[in-house]
């Protein structure tokens, strides 16, 4: 089944800012005209209802967007680099698993046109335009681009139908749904024949709603048997379940209470379903003779089951309406409310400051755009390691290091740029 599937995604780096000045005749002193580097780009999931499945996604597994290109002389900025846009179908949920032991679900994404930036491309570094003060006329300093974000989400499909036809293996439900609608499932007399979910619309009257035929059960799915997961994971999202019990079988009311029993395992919230128990095969001798018997049975448990022939078709008309009238009562039950959602605005939060920590007779300053700014920048310069220090005044404050407790003689470190105190 091709629903469930993990792939890495990065982002692009941002493109490094320009440390430069013009050149121009007759301008002998020329100030300074690094552009910015431009952005990086992101790598964006998308639902398409065209897409229905995740098999693409494990053919390629590893989505790398463009990086955004370097700052130009001129204040030219650098070009942005493309986003990656990946397509999904809608039902899937996308969790980040880049730290296995701290899963983070992201977002479960049902309806066409919704987007998640999956992973954020890197800002652009600055030029040296940006560092131009009263002070200093001609900055030598410019910044390097953001780097990548990296991560490994799961990418996990859940059907979105209005009813979900359950029951064990060989119960009849491709046949049921074949019945129902103009699906094709495939279709024999053997356990297991449908290996991954299988939908089809019922058209009743002016109405009309997505049947889907789930792959069977066995004993233990809740725990991953058969197909287990593949079977109780797709049945989350739907609205109604017609619940299909082969009539020719040895213990009808006992299947129908396995099945249960394997919904309440996996999630207790499934057994809050509301469910349309059928009996299928009244087409053989065998379920005929019984009906009256398998009648008495049900009764036991409160249930007035539906008898149908899935083969022949005979009853399935009045199962549609059953359905279709069922569903008309939830929605009734759960209207969607039309009331204008409040808007809710978030300050954005407020930077960080500088973290000094101290190694033996060294303090270490980690601050990004400081950490960017001495990257991007030629240390080895004198002139340039003066600006650096004038930087690092302003953002960091001798008296922010002193009380992290700054002694003479003490190391100072940002990224390669050391100084001593």
């Amino acid at each position: 089944m091709f629903d469930r599937v993990k792939i890495s995604v990065k982002s692009g780096k941002g493109g490094d800012g320009l440390a430069s000045f013009r050149h121009e005749k007759f301008v002998p002193f020329g100030g300074p005209d690094g552009g910015d580097g431009g952005k990086g780009g992101d790598v964006i999931l998308l639902v398409d209802i065209n897409e229905d499945t995740l098999k693409k996604y494990y053919l390629k597994k590893e989505y790398v967007a463009e990086n955004g290109k370097p700052g130009q002389h001129r204040k030219k900025h650098g070009k942005s680099g493309k986003n990656l846009v990946l397509r999904i179908p809608p039902g899937t949920v996308v969790t980040d698993i880049t730290d296995p032991d701290n899963p983070q679900i992201l977002a479960d994404m049902d309806t066409e046109g919704d987007t998640l930036v999956a992973a954020k491309g890197g800002k652009g570094g600055l030029g040296n335009t940006h560092f131009t003060s009263s002070t200093n006329q001609a900055p030598r300093l410019a910044s390097v681009g953001e780097g990548a974000e990296e991560k490994i989400l799961k990418l996990e499909l859940k059907l979105i139908a209005d009813v979900g036809i359950i029951g064990l293996p060989n119960a009849g439900k491709s046949s049921l749904l074949s019945a129902c609608s103009g699906a094709k499932p495939k279709i024999a007399g053997y356990p297991f024949t449908t290996l991954e979910p299988e939908l089809g619309t019922v058209v009743k009257g002016k109405s009309a709603f997505v049947m889907a035929d789930i792959p069977g059960l066995i004993e233990g799915a809740a725990d991953g048997k058969g197909l287990g997961y593949e079977f109780l994971r797709h049945i989350i999202r739907t609205r109604l379940l017609v619940h299909l019990i082969d009539g020719s079988a040895p213990k009808p009311l006992e299947d129908f209470k396995l099945v249960n029993q394997e919904l309440k395992r996996y999630d207790t919230e499934l057994l809050y379903k509301q469910q349309i128990v059928v009996i299928n095969k009244i087409d053989k001798s065998e379920t005929q003779a019984r009906i009256g018997e398998i009648i008495r049975e049900f009764a036991t448990e409160g249930i007035n089951p539906l008898f149908i022939s899935a083969l022949t078709g005979e009853g399935v008309d009045g199962l549609v309406d059953r359905v279709d009238r069922q569903l008309t009562r939830i929605a009734a039950e759960s209207p969607v409310s039309t009331s204008d959602e409040k808007k809710v605005f978030k300050p954005e939060p407020r930077k960080q400051a500088p973290l000094i920590k101290r190694e033996n007779d060294k303090l270490l300053v980690i601050e990004p755009e400081l950490e960017r700014l001495v990257a991007g920048s030629d240390i080895g310069n004198a002139e340039v390691r003066r600006q650096l220090w004038k930087m690092v005044e302003r953002k960091v404050g001798v008296k922010t290091l002193e009380k992290a407790g700054a002694m003479p003689g003490d190391l100072i470190c940002i990224g390669d740029f050391e100084w001593r105190w």
